[in-house]
């Protein structure tokens, strides 16, 4: 049996992008906290009963829509030139955090700090495909000596995603593609080999 007709969802996708569709419009028009598996269901013209039968919760729903429709892709480019290849990716992810639809991905993350369910989906749906991404490519950049071997590279993703992470959060400043070169050029005077 192949997984198309094991799992339901398939069977409908036009309901399954509806529900999708769905969240996201009602997440952006009025926020997580007033998005309901209801107000979900109604939207797409599905029953309640559907959506509960793909995902455990809106969350769950939310974080596919987005993984799915917005989020830049976890894949990494790889030019032979590290630097290049994380300054493609991270103006990727910066472009997403000023676009008006990444306020949905930041309502999940809001979520994700009081309902642990809501975080590990995060964790495992965006956030961990793109970290696994990053650190792949880190990983061949140091095997061909143009990063420190010394480094460890999850400490390097969180030195460098952070303060995308911080103006999209905290709304101190907003998230620029030009941002991306400063923290790329902050970063790799400590990286590079001596």
């Amino acid at each position: 049996m192949s997984t198309e007709s094991a799992n339901p969802r398939y069977r409908n996708e036009r309901s399954h992008k509806a529900i999708l569709d769905a969240a996201l419009k009602l997440c952006r028009e009025q926020g997580f906290a007033k998005t309901s598996v209801d107000a979900i269901a109604k939207e797409a013209g599905v029953g309640k009963q559907t959506i509960y039968r793909w995902w455990p919760s809106k969350a769950a729903v939310l974080v596919e829509a987005i993984d799915r429709q917005s989020a830049p892709s976890p894949d990494f480019p790889d030019t032979g030139d590290v630097l290049a290849d994380l300054r493609d990716q991270m103006v990727i992810v910066a472009r997403y955090f000023q676009a008006a639809q990444s306020s949905t991905y930041r309502e999940v993350i809001g979520a994700a700090q009081s309902d642990p369910a809501t975080a590990q989906v995060v964790l495992n749906t965006l956030v961990r495909p793109r970290v696994e991404g990053c650190r792949n490519r880190l990983e061949q950049a140091r095997r061909q000596g143009q990063i420190r071997a010394d480094v460890v590279l999850d400490d390097v993703i969180e030195l460098i995603y952070a303060p995308l992470y911080y103006r999209l959060l905290l709304g101190t400043r907003p998230t620029t593609p030009e941002q991306v070169e400063v923290i790329l050029n902050l970063a790799f005077d400590g990286l590079r080999p001596r």
